[in-house]
């Protein structure tokens, strides 16, 4: 159990403050398991809220499934819904808005599911029931409101593929 509490340590060498997010989230994380580990981290989950959201301007919710290797660049004004997927070997920027959107009719869309070694720069906004694939750079300033294939970097508003790396 350890060794899953620290599968995003050697990703954010030299920043301090990624590491903190990121093992409180891997704490926190455990309490979707079991009933029993979520009463017993209660005080861990509002600690958590309260210093990673409130104080270092992170909302990365325990709910969300994230994969190992997760890197978190100027985490500042980062904001993922809880039913997004994050595969493993992502990088997150300052500012990036990860989640769904609401329907003309009031209900709410799915979250975005991310694949592996995916790159998001910042000010990124990712909205709505959409699926990017793995190996894919989003450029900075970017809003992808569509799907994005594997391999391929996207960039502007709304991001478009500029180029396919395969």
């Amino acid at each position: 159990m350890l060794i899953s509490i620290f599968q995003d340590w050697k990703s954010n060498k030299k920043n301090i403050k990624a590491r903190i997010v990121l093992i409180g989230f891997r704490i926190a994380h455990l309490a979707v398991y079991h009933k029993a580990l979520f009463i017993l981290l209660v005080p861990h989950l509002i600690f958590y809220r309260i210093f990673v959201e409130w104080f270092l301007g992170v909302e990365l919710p325990y709910k969300t499934k994230v994969g190992k290797g997760l890197k978190i660049y100027h985490g500042q004004a980062l904001v993922i819904n809880d039913g997004t997927i994050i595969g493993s070997n992502c990088t997150l920027r300052n500012s990036t808005t990860i989640g769904n959107k609401i329907n003309i009719d009031g209900s709410t869309s799915k979250s975005p599911k991310i694949g592996n070694n995916v790159d998001i720069g910042c000010n990124v906004s990712i909205i709505g029931p959409l699926i990017i694939g793995d190996n894919v750079i989003i450029g900075a300033g970017s809003v992808v409101v569509k799907d994005v294939p594997p391999d391929s970097i996207v960039v502007g508003n709304p991001a478009r593929v500029i180029k396919q790396t395969k």
